[in-house]
């Protein structure tokens, strides 16, 4: 074993001998600690699920939602639109809840889920917390309506076109067969195949349409589910922040008192040097 080897029974003597200014340190850290839980106001944290909306009625290959997740990502951290938030509900963008929130809102794509977003916001009240989130969900919720409003009115114009032509191959139908109860015309009688193949090439254009426009294919940006926002504090925590300070304390007593030890040992050291030549000449 080398000489400059420190062993644990060293380090308890080392402690003995320098106990105050151990304790002196370690209590100084938790102190500290205390005082900064005190002072730390307290942070409530929301997230949310956000389901990127869609119309279903989108050409064959396009995506059909009603942005792409990689720009909803972005326009969610967009200065701009979190200041359109907080006026939203009457935050002014300079104000201590506008900065935290700005800094604190953080969004996670969830690819493989729907598309889905979660976002996580934090305020200094649950019920804050709860509304920002719910406003910054409600404010995407308004872009992408007018996003998708133009594609929607295309789109129920498409189907109030093929109910026009559906009703009226349908009258030409009835009038057809009418016209062959009547005569027993055979060219009645093709023309009366012939619409038929028609109605059903209508009846499944607007079916088409119909089940495209529904709830399953068209829908809303919205939430997935209710904001979720925890009974306890995102900051600070007092199981880490204790432990910290514990942990922190700890380590630097010892150095208080390893470095106290130092410098007794230099001065005796010092000290010998000094006497050592006067009694050489004596």
């Amino acid at each position: 074993m080398q000489k400059e080897d420190i062993y644990l029974i060293d380090m308890w003597r080392l402690l003995r001998r320098e106990w105050l200014w151990f304790l002196a340190v370690f209590v100084a850290v938790l102190l500290a600690t205390f005082a900064y839980m005190r002072s730390a106001k307290p942070q409530w944290q929301a997230d949310a699920w956000i389901r990127i909306g869609q119309v279903g009625t989108a050409p064959t290959g396009q995506d059909p939602k009603i942005e792409p997740l990689q720009r909803v990502l972005e326009r969610l951290q967009l200065i701009p639109f979190q200041n359109q938030v907080l006026q939203s509900i009457g935050i002014v963008p300079d104000a201590p809840d506008a900065k935290l929130y700005r800094k604190s809102l953080k969004v996670e794509p969830l690819p493989y889920a729907g598309p889905l977003v979660k976002l996580s916001v934090r305020a200094y009240s649950p019920q804050q917390a709860r509304k920002l989130a719910e406003a910054t969900v409600a404010a995407l919720q308004v872009i992408h309506r007018e996003i998708a409003a133009p594609q929607l009115r295309l789109a129920h114009q498409r189907l109030d076109e093929a109910q026009r032509d559906l009703q009226n191959a349908l009258t030409g139908r009835d009038h057809l067969q009418q016209t062959l109860t009547q005569s027993k015309d055979n060219f009645a009688s093709l023309l009366l195949m012939s619409k038929s193949d028609e109605l059903s090439d209508l009846r499944q254009t607007r079916d088409d349409l119909l089940n495209r426009l529904g709830d399953a294919y068209t829908y809303d940006t919205a939430l997935m589910w209710p904001v979720y926002v925890p009974d306890h504090t995102a900051f600070p925590n007092p199981v880490l922040i204790w432990g910290m300070g514990l942990v922190g304390g700890l380590f630097l007593g010892v150095v208080a008192a390893v470095g106290r030890n130092a410098l007794r040992r230099g001065a005796a050291v010092q000290s010998v040097g000094w006497v050592t030549p006067d009694l050489i000449r004596g």
